[in-house]
C-alpha cells in the first residue's frame, strides 16, 4: 500500500453517503408503510445515485491525487494515457 494521503474530498463523498443513508431509511419506512411501489422505485432510484456519486467522487479523487503523483517524471504519452483514463472514468 501507497503512503496514506489526507483526502479534503472525503468529506463530499462523507456528505454523499449520508444523503443515500436518509433516503434508505425512507425507502425502508415506505415499504414497512405498504407505500405505492412507483413512490418506493423512486426513492430507492435517489439511493443508487448518491451512492453512485459518491463512488465516482471516491475515484476521481484517487485519480487526481494519489496517481498523479506516481506519474511525475513519466514520458509524455504516459501522462496523456492518464489523462484519458481520467476523462472515461466519467462515465462510471
Amino acid at each position: 500500500m501507497g503512503e496514506h494521503i489526507h483526502h479534503p474530498e472525503h468529506a463530499d463523498v462523507v456528505k454523499r453517503l449520508k444523503r443515500a443513508s436518509g433516503h434508505l431509511l425512507n425507502v425502508i419506512s415506505m415499504v414497512e408503510s405498504n407505500r405505492e411501489c412507483i413512490d418506493i422505485a423512486q426513492q430507492l432510484h435517489a439511493v443508487e445515485r448518491a451512492v453512485a456519486a459518491a463512488k465516482r467522487t471516491l475515484v476521481h479523487e484517487h485519480l487526481d491525487h494519489c496517481l498523479d503523483s506516481a506519474l511525475q517524471g513519466q514520458p509524455k504519452s504516459v501522462r496523456q494515457a492518464m489523462t484519458e483514463f481520467k476523462d472515461i472514468t466519467k462515465y462510471l
